[in-house]
């Protein structure tokens, strides 16, 4: 007997002529992977490294226009073109769906997305170094490149220990740059930076490498023509020489946190010409010991008010903090503080044992 056909009945059909179509298509793909899946799969993952690696690139073209300050500077860095690198921002952008920059006619600024991705963009290619080094050495030794910041002024002291540093670690390469300003280590891409004194950037993490003390010296030529002051408070009458980098208050801090400033006609935002024109009989200078030591053994500079001298303040080495620290850097903040532990070299000449412990309440531990 005929049954009518329903509509039912039709979308049973097509499910099932569906159904089959999908099954012999599923079989022809099984068979073909079969007989294919080695290249299959070597294609899949051809592109897909070449993807990653793509992205990797745009990482490092973007933490390159931010660290240049520009994308002709990140082209010169990179060696492309610039409408390349301009290629790969505009790619990156459009991947992202957001704007990294905000561009202006005379220079480039990151946005807040921009610099939240900058950040994690430095600690993922970090990361990418680490673990390449690791693959390609096949040991755990803390190797590449580590970029550190250091004030002028102690180039000099740092000078024997980077040396040192160097010699026990062949693999990693130093690149120290010298320079009195406060630098973005996240702006501007160091790993690290020595700072001295007062830190104010609370978004970094500091550790103490050793203490720092300050001497109030002039030459004795000054001292003949103008008088020994016997307080702080003399020095009022005396003619002074100021450093620009920190507030004048805190460059003439002495004891109980009396500031006292002299007059004078001289700034200076390097310690090492503050030195020099103090040995000139320029006024009297506020010095840290590691510039001052030398002149004052060879009697070109002379202590005065040392029994009101401050407590000493700190050396530090600082990271960024939203970044994960290298093998490396960590290596060598812990080679500094072990070689700086203890009183420095350079005040053992001009503290007593008994002075280094009345400032600091601890037992003088003699460092190298």
């Amino acid at each position: 007997m005929h049954l009518p056909t329903t509509r039912t009945h039709r979308i049973g059909h097509e499910a099932a002529r569906t159904h089959v179509t999908v099954s012999m298509f599923a079989f022809v793909a099984y068979m073909v992977f079969i007989s294919q899946g080695e290249q299959i799969l070597a294609l899949t993952g051809a592109c897909w490294r070449v993807c990653l690696a793509d992205r990797f690139e745009d990482m490092r073209t973007f933490v390159a226009i931010v660290q240049g300050g520009g994308f002709n500077a990140a082209a010169d860095r990179l060696g492309l073109a610039k409408s390349a690198i301009s290629r790969r921002i505009r790619d990156l952008e459009d991947r992202l769906g957001t704007r990294l920059f905000d561009r202006t006619t005379r220079r480039i600024n990151l946005t807040q997305i921009g610099t939240e991705f900058y950040e994690r963009s430095l600690a993922v290619l970090a990361d990418l170094e680490e673990a390449e080094n690791l693959a390609s050495t096949g040991s755990r030794a803390a190797t590449g490149r580590l970029r550190i910041s250091v004030p002028v002024s102690l180039a000099h002291p740092l000078a024997p220990a980077l040396h040192e540093f160097t010699a026990l670690h062949r693999k990693i390469q130093i690149d120290v740059e010298t320079n009195d300003r406060l630098v973005d280590l996240v702006r501007e891409g160091f790993d690290l930076a020595i700072r001295i004194g007062q830190l104010k950037d609370s978004t970094l993490i500091a550790r103490r490498i050793t203490d720092i003390r300050h001497v109030c010296c002039a030459s004795p030529k000054y001292l003949s023509l103008q008088g020994r002051p016997q307080i702080p408070a003399d020095l009022r009458a005396h003619a002074g020489v100021a450093y620009t980098n920190v507030d004048s208050s805190w460059y003439w801090m002495f004891r109980d946190n009396q500031s006292v400033e002299p007059n004078g006609q001289l700034t200076i935002n390097n310690g090492d010409l503050i030195r020099e024109v103090a040995i000139a009989g320029a006024g009297i200078v506020m010095l840290p010991t590691f510039l001052a030591y030398r002149a004052i053994a060879r009697g070109e500079l002379e202590v005065i008010l040392k029994e009101f001298a401050r407590p000493p303040n700190g050396m530090y080495v600082v990271h960024p903090s939203s970044r994960n620290i290298s093998a490396k850097a960590r290596l060598f903040i812990e080679f500094l503080v072990a070689r700086f532990s203890g009183v420095p070299s350079w005040d053992r000449g001009l503290f007593s044992p008994d002075e280094i412990l009345e400032a600091t309440g601890k037992d003088p531990i003699v460092s190298r």
